[in-house]
């Protein structure tokens, strides 16, 4: 395991040293356009952000094709749906019976605040929408942050699980840091470009599933073995 241990000396000041643009140029060279994230519509988009909560997107996929099978990816129809319907067909991702409440609460709130449509609830500038979406039960920052910049469009970088552990293995965090101060130190070194923001997520959860895992890591295949 090549990766710095987190009690590396030079943890104080890294945060000084880390250039996102750098991390996406690599990255970029490595994978090209992502296409991410998968999805025909922004309301897809959103229901998958809920979705992909704690689990792999292969088991998001089978839970969007039951919900596409059965006609159900419509706000009006998932809100009033039966919730243990509900909860059966989104089984393959996992909590399906909490994930089957967040979806509904999502679903009420875009008919609350913009009558079911879902473009005019996603249309509104970011401090607004996200302050509605963190207002949801259910929806913490990352989710609210991937519908704002995925499903909305909205400039405003995404941080998981994987972006953590590939900074904090490279040294470049401590490891505690808050979601707030690691969604600013990307953001302040990356050009406003909605393109760049999602890609450069996209890349992190690519190097993350693939090499920087949890247990096991491939750190000597890692695209990432030389940076910073």
């Amino acid at each position: 395991m090549s990766f710095r241990e987190k009690t590396s000396p030079e943890k104080s000041s890294a945060p000084d040293r880390f250039d996102a643009l750098v991390l996406y140029r690599i990255l970029r060279s490595r994978y090209g356009p992502s296409g991410w994230w998968p999805g025909d519509t922004p309301l897809e988009v959103a229901i998958g952000a809920v979705l992909t909560q704690n689990t792999a997107w292969s088991n998001v996929e089978k839970a969007m094709a039951l919900l596409k099978a059965h006609s159900m990816l419509d706000v009006r129809r998932i809100h009033s749906a039966d919730q243990a319907l509900l909860a059966s067909l989104i089984r393959p991702s996992g909590y399906y019976n909490l994930k089957a409440e967040r979806l509904k609460n999502l679903m009420r709130a875009i008919i609350e605040h913009s009558q079911g449509d879902t473009e005019a609830f996603l249309g509104r500038d970011l401090e607004r929408l996200r302050a509605d979406l963190l207002t949801i039960n259910g929806i913490g920052k990352e989710t609210a942050d991937s519908i704002c910049c995925y499903a909305a469009g909205k400039t405003i970088f995404v941080v998981d699980a994987y972006t953590r552990r590939i900074l904090s293995r490279h040294g470049l965090i401590q490891g505690a840091e808050d979601y707030e101060t690691i969604r600013h130190l990307f953001e302040a070194s990356l050009p406003r470009d909605l393109a760049v923001f999602k890609d450069l997520h996209a890349y992190l959860v690519f190097v993350g599933k693939d090499y920087c895992r949890k247990s096991k890591p491939r750190c000597e295949d890692c695209p990432l073995a030389h940076w910073p």
